[in-house]
């Protein structure tokens, strides 16, 4: 593949740079912010910021460093971010928020679910208060390679600032990043748009005293950023946008990447080059800056493992390297693509040479690349997400099945990996195959628990509505009648089906109805998992 052919991203909108092969120019960011980022980047709870011990020399001490990795929110199977089991970091970017495909300045996740939908079929909502809960955070991504960005869908400035601004305030963001590639990259009308609707969310988030950091994520070359997204950031800043900082996306580099050149090297090469760029830019602007200033603003994030490029692959010795790096210059943000990805690839997976959402494709313990990216703190190791809080009360909360969103735990049910219930007054996911496991039993490394806590349940929750999968069902059950097998009956307005000859047994009203029951159910109820 060329530079100046972009690699083509997955459905589910990964991280891929679009590389046109331009030689790049210097670059520029609004650095008045930049004295934020402790400030910004703290009152993120769950951000692992912790101060670098390395310094470059007396007059540059290297700015708290920030380990960020990026969720695939609409990836199948869903991440457990909430879950510090899954997810050892303690802020999570969740990616991405696109414009919906039929409505332009509708935010949607990835173009399938409203931010509605999301709360309710995602549980994504509740899973990002149970990460705050315990002491995690969330930031936002915008964009991507795939979908459209909201900036270049919505051409009307006030209903993109109202998109902007719904995100986030639903999810009550300190902190958004902007990922900007493919054309959007040099589409000047849409940056322009982007800008100035970002500069008056954070406009109003400054006046509330909730300030809001901006990061934009763009594509790189081993030689700085391309001539396009030079401008970009120019034009943001013109737009009144106060930057925290530029995450290069550190991968993909096809042709712009020289031969014999690694995944390490190519990376430093192109934060090297970047760091270059804006100090030139910011030179150009009359607000000169130190190297501290220069690489506090500065973040990187590669494709771990098998890259979409052929030969390109990102190792957890790399992962090792470029966090020993970004410990030495300052880095202000390590990231990485995605954390959904850290994990070997089953014997079922046998090409490594390609590009997989669930695994890495090279050799790897599960979660290596995020224990390595975690060690950018002086540390040695930033703080994980060690405990989930649980709802602390003497007497256990008594569920209330007309008010819990999902079926209530039955210690004698059969459970499916995926699915939901609720428990003493929070929502459980299954991992895989349960019955009999208390969900608020504690995991031990020896014995881990076949649930995943997402969250407690709300106030104004229901309970769950089954909706029928067929609709030509019109005879009540008889407790006198004998059925066959496939007889088809209404109990209590819902129909079900025989699965084998039956009298006298009334279909279940207990969910989940197990597969050794008589009567199988013809509808689905909220907290099944897909296909049941």
């Amino acid at each position: 593949m060329t530079p100046s052919t972009p690699p083509v991203g997955d459905q589910d909108g990964d991280l891929d740079a679009d590389l046109d092969g331009d030689q790049p120019v210097a670059r520029r960011l609004s650095w008045s912010r930049l004295t934020l980022l402790v400030a910004a980047v703290g009152s993120l709870t769950a951000a692992a910021v912790v101060q670098v011990d390395d310094v470059r020399s007396p007059e540059a001490v290297p700015a708290p460093s920030w380990h960020v990795p990026y969720v695939d929110v609409t990836l199948t199977p869903t991440f457990q971010f909430q879950d510090p089991a899954a997810n050892p970091a303690r802020t999570v970017a969740l990616a991405f928020v696109v414009a919906d495909p039929d409505e332009d300045c509708a935010p949607s996740w990835g173009g399938y679910y409203s931010l509605d939908e999301a709360g309710q079929d995602l549980d994504l909502d509740r899973r990002i208060t149970q990460l705050r809960s315990a002491g995690g955070d969330v930031v936002v991504s915008f964009g991507g390679l795939t979908n459209d960005e909201l900036a270049v869908a919505c051409a009307d400035e006030q209903d993109l600032t109202d998109a902007y601004r719904d995100v986030v305030e639903r999810y009550d963001l300190s902190s958004v990043d902007l990922d900007v590639e493919g054309t959007a990259v040099a589409d000047r009308a849409a940056t322009e748009r982007r800008a100035r609707a970002l500069a008056t969310v954070q406009a109003e988030r400054r006046a509330e005293d909730r300030p809001l950091s901006v990061w934009l994520t763009l594509p790189v070359t081993p030689d700085g950023l391309t001539a396009d997204a030079v401008d970009l950031v120019g034009a943001t800043l013109d737009g009144g946008v106060e930057l925290t900082g530029v995450n290069v996306m550190t991968m993909d580099y096809g042709g712009s990447k020289p031969a014999g050149t690694g995944m390490l090297a190519a990376a430093e090469d192109a934060l090297t080059a970047t760091a270059g760029q804006l100090a030139d830019l910011h030179e150009r602007r009359g607000e000169p800056l130190g190297d501290a200033a220069l690489w506090a603003g500065l973040g990187a994030t590669p494709m771990i493992g098998q890259n979409d490029v052929d030969g390109e692959v990102f190792t957890v010795e790399d992962a090792a390297g470029l966090t020993a790096f970004a410990r030495d210059r300052g880095l202000g943000r390590l990231s990485m693509w995605s954390i959904n990805r850290d994990q070997p690839c089953g014997a079922s997976f046998t090409d490594v040479a390609v590009h997989s959402n669930t695994c890495s494709g090279v050799a790897q313990e599960p979660l290596a690349f995020t224990t390595a990216f975690n060690r950018i703190g002086a540390a040695g190791a930033a703080r994980p997400v060690t405990e989930v809080v649980r709802t602390d009360s003497r007497q256990p909360v008594v569920d209330d099945p007309a008010t819990s969103p999902y079926p209530v735990w039955r210690a004698e049910a059969q459970y499916p990996a995926g699915y939901k219930v609720v428990w003493r007054g929070q929502v459980y996911e299954a991992r895989w195959y349960a019955t009999g496991v208390d969900p608020t039993t504690p995991a031990t490394s020896s014995s881990p628990s076949p649930w995943s806590l997402l969250g407690a349940v709300g106030p104004a929750e229901a309970a769950p509505e089954p909706v029928p999968t067929v609709t030509d069902v019109t005879d009540a059950w008889d407790p006198t009648t004998l059925y066959t097998r496939g007889a088809r009956v209404l109990f209590e307005g819902l129909p079900y089906e025989a699965r084998w000859t039956v009298q006298a047994t009334s279909p279940g009203v207990l969910f989940p109805i197990g597969p050794d029951e008589a009567w199988a159910p013809l509808f689905t109820i909220p907290g099944e998992p897909a296909g049941r």
